[in-house]
């Protein structure tokens, strides 16, 4: 493949990250949420979607355990989460859902809603599904 095909790859989907949260972000701003960060969205993803270690979390969005440390610390401060015992393991903490987080993750899936029924408006069922399909297939290692 050549040098422009693999660049406009990274750039489309990046792009597209882009296109979605900041649809969220505008929808929720709509709703009377206080504003998030990128890396804040992130987090909420990987908790809503199960990942609740902080450490999990910094390998899943791709940075450093300090990095997600300070994200969490600021949403703790927004009272979106909250650090509590793992369960399964005394020695580590995982980050919960406060009961404003929970609220807010129901408006989030509701405007993912709406953004999606947008899209699938704007380039067609089909082509979601594609773009879906593509998304879940086993890409294999990065290296």
């Amino acid at each position: 493949m050549d040098h422009l095909v693999t660049s406009d790859l990274m750039l489309r989907i990046f792009q597209r990250l882009v296109w979605l949260d900041d649809g969220l972000q505008a929808r929720l701003h709509d709703r009377g949420w206080p504003d998030v960060s990128r890396a804040q969205s992130m987090v909420m993803i990987n908790v809503t979607a199960g990942i609740v270690r902080p450490a999990e979390i910094a390998r899943k969005v791709g940075v450093s355990r300090q990095a997600v440390h300070t994200t969490i610390n600021q949403m703790i401060a927004l009272g979106m989460v909250q650090l509590a015992p793992d369960p399964d393991d005394g020695r580590h903490k995982v980050v919960e859902l406060t009961e404003m987080g929970e609220q807010m993750r129901h408006d989030a899936q509701a405007a993912m809603g709406e953004m999606t029924r947008a899209l699938t408006d704007r380039i067609g069922g089909d082509r979601l599904a594609a773009l879906l399909d593509a998304m879940r297939a086993d890409w294999g290692p990065s290296y």
